[in-house]
């Protein structure tokens, strides 16, 4: 099969529609890159927050109670959890909304 070889005219104008495509598509999902955007910063918020309550609690609570365990690592290990679960439930909350 032969192919038609294109003006240098014809593969601007090609290029061109390509880009212009690409912007106009780009523009219209501007929302969703927010949308995702702000769904990452409320799962690592949901994670962190609770991780450091259960550390600053844990470093209290080894500091005024002492005992045979680590309250820091048992309490750091409950912050995660719960903020895990916190992230999962936002999650799905927006995944339904969707």
């Amino acid at each position: 099969m032969d192919k038609k070889k294109l003006s240098p005219e014809e593969k601007m104008k090609i290029k061109i529609q390509s880009d212009a495509a690409k912007k106009i598509k780009a523009k219209n999902e501007k929302d969703d890159i927010m949308f995702g955007l702000g769904l990452f910063g409320i799962v690592g918020w949901s994670v962190a927050i609770p991780t450091l309550l259960g550390v600053a609690a844990g470093v209290y609570l080894d500091n005024r109670y002492p005992a045979g365990f680590s309250w820091t690592l048992t309490l750091l290990f409950v912050g995660i959890l719960t903020g895990c679960f916190n992230a999962w439930h936002w999650v799905k909350q927006k995944s339904e909304e969707e």
